[in-house]
């Protein structure tokens, strides 16, 4: 029988990450920068949108065209919004039918989500293009051993309500995780109501889980996972006669599929580890105007991705281990706008890699790591990264050092489009970070900084053509091409207080100064500062209760710093108490004192907003 999950917020003991280096590693081993969210830092924050999770890990930026579904953005560490992996149970979540090929955050829900890794620093060797910012990791609900139902619902501000459900368990030889959610909501209106947005644009998401695990042998099995997400959210736009922004009766659809299946074998012992896996992304977009009462199609878009990879895993001897792994991606995308014929575009991506990890004394780490892609458009590209991890006194200080190389291919839009250039070349980043870390009083106490630094050339942009030659030639609307370079520099400090078992205290400080080299002047949407609080008690009748205070410093909305963003400060309560040992009511208030503020200009965000609801685990 299963419990409510009870108000901890991290392991006592070290960590196990996968994202890191492809492979299950305790903290105290991985040299780069890695944060984790467990389920029960999801249960407490009682958060509905991963990205209201992602804001309160330093060094990274949310943005947001609106409420939940609309487009969003994470930006870690200053790189582009497009150079985030985003990953869900193994799988890459990029839309090759998106400008950039980037992932949109908008539709990602934490519903049976129960565990987050976000790596921070350039991470191509291992994870490949788009790797240039870091990696963000879902996880969702693995198989138990034993027969368990969860299940929550919640219901609060502008008529929101939401309900999830998940049951896992062991058959025989067959392990499953089963689960699905279902939010709507009025909304608000996705132009800023301070501005004169009146229309609430609604939202509406159901999703699906599952995960199957069949052991064929000691020695082998199969895995099978799939993720489902459909949304369909109002948007605003350019209505006539005016042409400026404003209310319309439009909606955005978005489907997305996910599925992987592998077929593990360990051998010798368990010592080559080998892993044969097929995995798909699929996602199709529609946008619909419903001006003077008919539906008309503004925009239809399908982007696909398909990839096998072997990845293999051996232990060369006791203090030294090996990852390696060849992979191959086919990317294709569709689009049309207003009934136009589609534009369709594909292509393919060869990749082989390979990472040494060794151990020679008590307590030090190294590793390093190759990666060649093979790019059939713009040809080849090799990456390199490095780190070393030191613990001398058994985990009480870790010092950290890593160097990592990105990359990030030209998307099919930016090589294929009617504003396409097949000459350009990838874009690549070269960082460093180095941190410390210090527990005290026995873990009561853990304080951490860390320095990073990276640049990136030939940054991809638009370039807009009023003489048709050159670049220019035979495109009057504009094209793309490699025009920019990029410097990220900062700290992130981290300080976490247990000082008695029932309170616990948590703060990160941000600083990123990103900057375009050639200009001197801030990168688009990235707040300097950032300071998270997170305060939990839990009262000895049971009762537990937590706020956080969240400040995001001011940033520019455009390239020549004119149009400022202004910072603002959230604050946000939240209670839960268990009516019985598997029953919990739970409930909170975001935005506490009605903050009114912006990640995009003129685009609208939530006010203040209460929210009650259950928690069941049998």
């Amino acid at each position: 029988m299963a419990t409510v999950p009870v108000a901890a917020h991290a392991e006592d003991a070290d960590t196990i990450i996968v994202s890191a280096n492809r492979t299950q590693q305790t903290t105290s081993e991985v040299a780069q920068s890695v944060t984790v969210i467990t389920l029960d830092d999801i249960t407490t924050r009682q958060s509905v949108a991963v990205t209201d999770l992602l804001r309160s890990v330093p060094g990274i930026t949310v943005t947001s065209n609106g409420g939940l579904g609309t487009s969003t953005s994470v930006s870690i560490r200053g790189a582009e919004s497009d150079q985030t992996v985003a990953l869900i149970d193994g799988v890459k979540l990029n839309d090759p039918s998106t400008p950039g090929g980037g992932f949109n955050f908008g539709n990602l829900l934490t519903g049976n989500i129960e565990r987050i890794e976000v790596v921070r620093g350039s991470q191509s060797v291992l994870w490949g293009s788009q790797a240039i910012g870091g990696v963000v990791n879902i996880v969702t609900r693995t198989p138990t051993e034993d027969l368990t139902v969860n299940a929550s619902g919640e219901y609060g501000w502008r008529d929101t309500a939401r309900v999830v459900g998940n049951v896992s368990g062991k058959f025989g030889p067959v392990s499953a995780s089963v689960g699905a959610g279902y939010l709507r909501t009025d909304g608000f209106s996705t132009f800023n109501e301070t501005r004169g947005g009146k229309e609430r644009d609604g939202y509406r998401n159901f999703g699906a889980n599952a995960k199957f695990a069949i052991a064929l042998s000691d020695a082998i099995s199969i895995d099978l996972r799939s993720w489902y997400s459909d949304g369909k959210v109002g948007v605003d736009g350019f209505p006539a006669p005016t042409f400026s922004f404003g209310d319309t009766p439009e909606f955005a659809r978005t489907r997305e599929l996910v599925g992987y299946a592998g077929l593990n074998a360990a051998l010798f012992d368990g010592r080559f580890r080998n892993r044969i896996a097929y995995t798909l992304t699929d996602t199709r977009r529609r946008n619909t105007d419903l001006t003077g009462g008919t539906e008309l199609e503004t925009f239809n878009a399908k982007g696909r991705n398909e990839r096998f990879e072997y990845q293999g895993n051996v232990d060369l001897i006791d203090t030294v281990g090996a990852t390696f792994g060849a992979e191959t991606e086919k990317a294709s995308f569709r689009t049309s706008s207003y009934g136009s014929p589609f534009s369709l575009a594909e292509a393919r991506i060869n990749s082989v890699y390979g990472q040494l990890s060794a151990r020679p004394v008590t307590g030090l780490t190294f590793s390093a790591g190759l990666r060649h892609d093979d790019h059939d458009t713009f040809g080849g590209k090799t990456t390199f990264s490095a780190g070393g991890v030191f613990t001398p006194n058994e985990g009480s200080t870790t010092l950290r050092a890593s160097y990592g190389e990105g990359f990030k291919t030209p998307s099919l839009f930016q090589l294929f489009s009617e504003y396409g250039n097949t000459a350009l070349v990838p874009e690549s980043s070269q960082g460093w970070d180095a941190g410390v870390t210090q527990k005290l009083l026995g873990g009561r106490i853990e304080v951490g900084a860390t320095w990073f630094h990276r640049d990136t050339r030939n940054l991809i942009g638009f370039v807009g053509c009023t003489v048709l030659t050159g670049i220019c030639t035979n495109r009057p609307f504009g094209t793309y091409d490699n025009v920019a370079k990029a410097r990220a520099q900062g700290l992130e400090f981290a300080l976490t207080l247990k000082p008695v078992d029932a309170l616990r205290v948590q703060a990160n400080y941000g600083y990123v100064e990103a900057t375009n080299v050639a200009t001197g002047l801030d990168l688009v949407r990235r707040p300097r500062h950032s300071i998270n609080t997170s305060v939990d008690y839990d009262w000895a009748f049971g009762l537990k209760t937590g706020a956080t205070v969240t400040h995001v410093g001011s940033s520019f909305d455009n390239a020549s710093n004119t149009r400022q963003l202004e910072g603002y400060v959230l604050v946000d309560l939240r209670a839960a108490f268990p009516v019985t040992g598997n029953i919990e009511l739970f409930g909170r208030v975001e935005n506490l004192f009605n903050e009114q503020y912006e990640t995009s200009f003129r685009y609208g965000t939530p006010r203040r907003a209460a929210y009650a609801g259950f928690r069941l685990a049998i």
